[in-house]
């Protein structure tokens, strides 16, 4: 079972109390020669019993000096809590002071829209109406320089359109050149290929069927050699042959 909370409380019985507080006071000092040992502290323990007896413990025996490093760091955080408290009074006057300022500028501005304008006399209004027209002349300055520079930027646009469409039409223009040049060459390699083949074509002898030479001609030139009262054995020449060339045949 564990050990239950104590509750803390005075110990009734003299002797029971002088017994807890020596041993206390005894674990306590040991404690503080601990912790200064252990974390390099400094560290000061006064303790006086019920009868007015002294105990103590400082870090190197150096009580005094512990104490007078105590009492300049309290009346420095008592400085501090003296001049926050004189600083206050001070904030509350500059916060009174904006806070007039800030209703003062909201006044105005609601004046500037047109409200608030009964407790103004003709001076003030006055006052108030050219602010507008400076206001307004500004705007209107401000406006006509920002349309300036949009229709500069517009410009710009255009221009930079305009050379990528000159750059374009004339890679276009490359193109279409490049490929007439290329039709170009396939028209002529295609007619020199066909004069090619219609030379060689008029270098050979067409077949029988179109050309009957010789003294023994076939039946059907004699048949058309008779109709035509023509001699036999005289050469017959049925073909697109030319007439130097059918002549020297016949010869």
């Amino acid at each position: 079972m564990g050990r239950g909370r104590v509750q803390l409380k005075r110990i009734e019985n003299k002797i029971n109390r002088q017994v807890t507080f020596s041993k206390r006071r005894s674990g306590l000092l040991k404690k503080a020669h601990e912790i200064s040992v252990l974390c390099d502290a400094e560290v000061a323990l006064i303790v006086f019993s019920n009868k007015g007896k002294l105990f103590e413990y400082s870090t190197n025996a150096n009580m005094e000096g512990i104490l007078e490093k105590y009492e300049r760091y309290s009346m420095s955080e008592k400085e501090v809590v003296e001049v926050d408290i004189r600083s206050q009074g001070s904030w509350n006057f500059e916060y009174s002071k904006l806070k007039s300022k800030v209703e003062s500028l909201q006044k105005s501005e609601r004046q500037l829209l047109g409200q608030e304008l009964e407790s103004l006399n003709q001076k003030d209004l006055h006052h108030l109406e050219h602010q507008l027209e400076v206001a307004l002349k500004n705007i209107r300055s401000r406006k006509n320089h920002l349309l300036c520079d949009s229709i500069a930027d517009l410009q710009k646009k255009e221009k930079l359109l305009q050379d990528q469409n000159k750059d374009l039409e004339k890679k276009l223009k490359e193109k279409e050149k490049e490929r007439a040049q290329i039709q170009q060459s396939s028209w002529e390699q295609q007619s020199q290929a066909q004069q090619g083949s219609s030379s060689s074509s008029t270098n050979f002898l067409l077949p029988e069927q179109f050309l009957n030479i010789g003294p023994y001609p076939s039946r059907a030139a004699e048949e058309e050699t008779e109709g035509l009262g023509q001699p036999q054995g005289q050469v017959r020449v049925k073909s697109i042959l030319p007439p130097w060339m059918i002549r020297s045949m016949n010869s």
